[in-house]
């Protein structure tokens, strides 16, 4: 026992100095993910934008063409205001019991540098990049209203 106590000590003074004691490191973005989301919402945005309004304008008469390619023109782009406003601080804002808060209204506290949790552990996107992501999904959902009162109202 009195040989087996030095050993204990020497070998736990030589273990523990190799241990490290650091922070956490910083969490680095993948360029992949985020070409991947750029990529994403740009598929998602054209896909609104000339794909549902030339979709919608293919299915009415020459005549009203034009006014449902403006309905889905202002309504993706009334909705993609509202949600750089207010949306996303409802979507994924504060904890709330039901909805979250309105802590990032007006995109309050979005920075440059301001990074956004997915659903993946240790992945993070760029906020802004999040956002605009979103942003689309919200667009187009109300855009598709359009489609059930082309040629019923006049714009």
């Amino acid at each position: 026992m009195k040989k087996l106590l030095p050993m204990l000590l020497a070998a736990s003074a030589v273990a523990l100095p190799g241990m490290a004691w650091a922070q956490e490191a910083a969490i680095e973005v993948n360029k992949g993910d985020v070409a991947w989301m750029m990529t994403s919402t740009l598929l998602v945005l054209f896909m609104a934008l000339p794909g549902l309004a030339l979709f919608y304008g293919g299915l009415v008469r020459s005549k009203n063409m034009l006014s449902v390619l403006m309905q889905v023109m202002v309504v993706f782009s009334l909705i993609s205001v509202l949600w750089a406003v207010y949306g996303y601080s409802l979507a994924f804002g504060g904890e709330g019991t039901i909805i979250a808060g309105l802590d990032k209204m007006f995109l309050k506290g979005v920075t440059i540098d301001s990074l956004a949790d997915t659903f993946t552990d240790n992945v993070k996107l760029p906020e802004y990049l999040f956002i605009a992501f979103q942003c689309t999904f919200a667009g187009i959902t109300c855009a598709l209203i359009v489609g059930s009162f082309a040629e019923r109202i006049k714009f």
